[in-house]
């Protein structure tokens, strides 16, 4: 048995008592790569029968998703690429009904229900929006997996609430569930459903052994015989196979390449002749050389021969690769293209002159406020590409950042990054432990949560602080509290108590980035960088900070003096 997603369907339309049929369908089994990373697509789209137009609707909306999802970056999730597909379609849609008199009737232009099937490794995902249904039968049982979004007025008289091309914002349902061998899915509209009794679905779906197309059709005479008034489409998928978890490509390379034992200084190795060793460990190995064919200087890095056997780590260092060849920004290091097949595993990428940050700050203990906002712009728009990708670096720490002479920062290191797609094909969660300084790592990796933008936004945060201050909002204690209790006894140490004066609307926008609790966070990279340039006007109009809290010693060394002078003053009287 292959080891992949495989599936057998069938599917059926017609336009019923109506004139014409507005209904559309179609499916996508693509070849690998594309099977593996984006799955196979099932469409159903059903137009209003209050228009005249609306099978366009339905045709647009299915052809375009199925061109559009399969452009879609492979490290996206399923959710965020159909979300971004179908609410582009949504647009589009909507600003042609604009466009003519359609605009002044919303059940008269370009406006259908659509609905979105995608089996992706062992994963069935749904995207919604409308009253075609959804059915899966498994074990004899079968379960609706979508929600009608129609609204009753009566038991005779209803409308549809939420469709394509109504409204510029798209409100689509969202679902996933765990793939079984031998499940079977029904995508159908109304015509078909209202008018098939939910067992007579599970009894011929259950004991039929032929041709599912047929088996389509037969559905829809019986609708048909019991009277159907709408137009009927039908669309039956049955999972014959699935692949294992572990399967992709970045684990396939693992086992099909050997580890190459270490190298040294003039010896050629796989096109490249090594220059020298830049960095050395148990783990791994760092070396600058020399692409024999392009005569570039290049960073290679192997993973001891000693770890040849641990498949995580190995994962980890080649999504490093995986990563640098999809992430395309000037402040994230780049893959180093190759033309030719690499015979072992490692990782090859672009040579950046430079010194780590870390080095940097050491060289540079008391930088200007704009030497920081310099740095730190860079960085973050370097960590926007990722989490554009929807990918969390996890590691993002001095040491993984490099300056060069032009203080030009480059974003290094991505064996901790997580990526969305990645895990919706394999369970990936074993790596992303803490892999880096944990003085740099969110709190919530400290509880065993999952990192999130978020926690990339705090270890951005403590590189600021850290740059500032040479020191850390909350000392060593973050890593040590691996309860939320002990979390919550954590208190934030201003910067205004450090020897470099900075403004109070700058500490407490460091200080929001630095928040416990992710959710008091920064949402977004954008407004963190335009609060560290702009003062926020919340922080500006906040009270003063207590002297005790403020300035603690001088607050005793006024008290003190208060009561030396008291007791000196009841003395002389």
């Amino acid at each position: 048995m292959q080891n992949n997603l495989q599936i057998s369907y069938g599917q059926c339309t017609f336009k019923g008592v109506k004139k014409i049929n507005q209904d559309y369908h179609d499916i996508t089994i693509p070849k690998e790569p594309l099977l593996t990373t984006k799955g196979i697509a099932v469409c159903i789209a059903d137009g209003i029968s209050s228009s005249n137009v609306s099978q366009e609707a339905s045709r647009v909306s299915v052809q375009s998703f199925l061109e559009d999802y399969y452009c879609t970056s492979d490290a996206w999730s399923v959710k965020n690429s159909a979300t971004k597909v179908i609410n582009a379609t949504n647009s589009w849609l909507y600003t042609k009904n604009k466009e003519n008199q359609y605009h002044l009737e919303k059940d008269s232009g370009f406006v259908c229900t659509f609905t979105s099937l995608i089996l992706k490794s062992n994963t069935a995902h749904i995207i919604h929006v409308g009253d075609i249904r959804v059915y899966r039968i498994r074990n004899k049982n079968i379960t609706q997996l979508t929600t009608d979004h129609r609204t009753w007025i009566s038991k005779e008289k209803s409308y549809l609430a939420r469709a394509l091309g109504i409204d510029s914002v798209l409100n689509a349902d969202y679902e996933s569930t765990a793939l079984e061998k031998d499940d079977v899915f029904l995508l159908m509209s109304d015509g078909v459903y209202e008018f098939i009794n939910n067992d007579i679905f599970i009894e011929k779906v259950s004991t039929y052994q032929g041709d599912l197309n047929n088996l389509a059709s037969e559905f829809i005479e019986l609708a048909l015989k019991n009277k159907s008034d709408d137009n009927l489409t039908l669309q039956i998928v049955k999972v014959n196979n699935l692949p294992e978890k572990q399967a992709n490509e970045v684990q396939n390379e693992i086992f099909e390449k050997p580890v190459h034992q270490d190298l040294r200084e003039g010896e050629e190795f796989d096109g490249f002749k090594i220059i020298k060793t830049l960095h050395y460990n148990s783990r791994s190995h760092v070396y600058l050389a020399i692409d024999l064919e392009t005569k570039e200087k290049v960073v290679i890095k192997t993973p001891s021969y000693e770890f040849k056997e641990d498949t995580a780590y190995l994962e980890r260092l080649l999504m490093e690769d995986w990563i640098a060849q999809r992430i395309n920004n000037k402040h994230v290091l780049k893959a180093h293209e190759l033309n030719r097949e690499k015979n072992y595993l490692y990782v090859v990428t672009k040579f950046v002159e430079g010194q780590t940050l870390s080095q940097w700050i050491k060289d540079n203990p008391t930088p200007t406020l704009q030497e920081v906002r310099e740095i730190i712009e860079q960085i973050a728009n370097g960590l926007q590409a990722f989490h554009t990708y929807e990918m969390v670096h996890q590691d993002l720490r001095p040491e993984n950042i490099l300056i060069d002479k032009n203080n030009h920062l480059t974003i290094i290191d991505f064996g901790s990054t997580k990526v969305e797609g990645i895990l919706e094909i394999d369970s990936f969660t074993k790596q992303y432990h803490i892999q880096g300084t944990a003085l740099y790592s969110a709190p919530e990796y400290f509880l065993g949560d999952t990192g999130s933008t978020k926690s990339d936004i705090f270890s951005l945060g403590m590189i600021i602080y850290y740059m500032i201050s040479g020191k850390f909002p909350y000392g060593n204690d973050v890593a040590k509290s691996t309860t939320k209790s002990a979390q919550n006894k954590l208190k934030y140490i201003p910067i205004t108590n450090s020897e470099i004066k900075i403004p109070r609307w700058l500490d407490e926008t460091i200080k929001k980035s630095l928040s416990i609790e992710p959710n008091q966070r920064y949402n977004l990279l954008s407004e963190f960088i335009y609060d560290l340039k702009t003062p926020n006007p919340k922080f500006l109009n906040r009270n003063k900070v207590p002297i005790m809290e403020n300035d603690p010693v001088r607050f005793w060394q006024i008290v003190s003096s208060i009561l030396l002078f008291g007791n000196i003053y009841f003395l002389v009287n």
